[in-house]
């Protein structure tokens, strides 16, 4: 039977040096002390996130967890200044609300932190920085490599969202805190207008993989990450790439997870939603509650092999199949490594030239790279007309 549970919009959580970040909770009724989820983020507790929260903290809670969504400092109604994503201030504040969580007389001091794309990020992040409170992540749509496999480089090359995205965060940062939670929010919403980054042109400054991004890249040392890690994201989504890494590369246990979805949480996709509440409480429940419930057992590698028989830009579920294989790196899986020679591709290396021309309208039917975050039926569609002409 579900646990009934406590809602109280916004708590105060003191840093060591006097800051607050602001928090929303969900603690269950219970008598004893309960394991804790994480979600740290910011993008605004008050209204940003507060649709998404209930679909996901309130049934977190239900069954058992007390659930803490805390504001970045300088984000939402949190206290302090905002410098940068992932920053160090972002992670040692991280540390602190770990250890803050795990001393409350309702948490029991097993957490797990829980996110997608910046909240999958971090949650990361501080594994590797291994505090003691942090016992599991369910990391969803996510990067180990921050210079390499994110929105800002690919293959050395700049990508327009480095742009795109740094002018949302620019809109999104400068937004005041809640009145009715801050006496202070006017003289505090002038200053976060002034000493707010302009992080498109902080990004630039960085075009190759220099120190800016090993930070906060987990890939840098694998086996820093000793909390076990469920990683989910979907072939829609650009971070593609990040649950097989780990699968293949952490010492820590580690699943990974692909499925059909968009860059959202798989419960509220519009392609095909899965039972992402069951997954995320099956893998906490294992490893912050000991219970043998068959997590461990899972395959490394479970995904949704699509079959584009008719495709369609539109947001609607795809055909195909789920399969899995039991270890990851598979025996079942080789890679196969082609060149480029005159006469086209080959197995081997072979000396000439070949002159390619591709018409600027090549691509038109790509889709979004990251689909799911602005607009609808950004996906690929029917793309033979690309490949005639590629």
């Amino acid at each position: 039977m579900p646990n009934a549970y406590d809602l109280i919009e916004t708590t105060w959580i003191t840093l060591p040096d006097g800051r607050r970040l602001a928090a929303r909770m969900w603690l269950p009724r219970v008598q004893t002390p309960v394991p804790a989820i994480l979600e740290y983020l910011p993008y605004r507790k008050g209204d940003g996130t507060a649709p998404r929260d209930e679909t996901t903290h309130r049934v977190f809670a239900s069954e058992g967890y007390a659930c803490i969504r805390v504001d970045i400092a300088g984000t939402g109604d949190s206290e302090g200044v905002f410098d940068d994503e992932y920053s160090e201030q972002e992670l040692s504040d991280g540390e602190a609300v770990l250890a803050w969580i795990a001393a409350q007389d309702w948490c029991d001091g097993s957490i797990g932190m829980i996110g997608i794309s910046w909240g999958g990020f971090n949650g990361l992040q501080l594994a590797y920085r291994r505090p003691e409170a942090l016992k599991a992540v369910v990391s969803v749509a996510s990067t180990a490599d921050r210079y390499a496999d994110d929105i800002h480089y690919m293959g050395g090359c700049l990508l327009s969202d480095n742009a795109n995205w740094g002018s949302q965060m620019f809109a999104y940062q400068s937004r005041p805190a809640n009145p009715k939670n801050r006496a202070d929010w006017r003289e505090d919403w002038i200053k976060r207008i002034a000493e707010m980054p302009f992080m498109a042109a902080d990004w630039l400054r960085h075009p190759t993989r220099d120190d800016q991004w090993k930070h906060g890249s987990v890939c840098e040392d694998w086996s820093a990450i000793t909390a076990p890690v469920l990683a989910i994201t979907g072939w829609a989504d650009a971070y593609v790439n990040t649950p097989s890494a780990l699968a293949a590369n952490l010492t820590a246990p580690a699943k990974a997870l692909v499925g059909p979805w968009e860059h959202r949480y798989a419960h509220i996709a519009k392609l095909d939603p899965a039972d992402f509440h069951g997954e995320v409480l099956a893998w906490f429940d294992h490893h912050l509650r000991a219970e043998d419930n068959g997590a461990q057992d899972l395959p490394d590698y479970r995904t949704y092999m699509q079959e584009h028989f008719n495709p369609t830009m539109q947001n609607k579920p795809r055909q195909g199949r789920w399969v899995a294989e039991a270890q990851w790196p598979s025996p079942n899986v080789r890679d196969r490594v082609m060149y480029l020679g005159a006469d086209g591709l080959s197995e081997t290396v072979t000396p000439g030239q070949r002159v390619v021309r591709n018409p600027a309208t090549l691509g038109q039917a790509a889709g979004y790279f990251c689909a799911g975050m602005r607009f609808e039926n950004e996906l690929p569609g029917d793309q033979t007309a690309d490949d005639a002409m590629a």
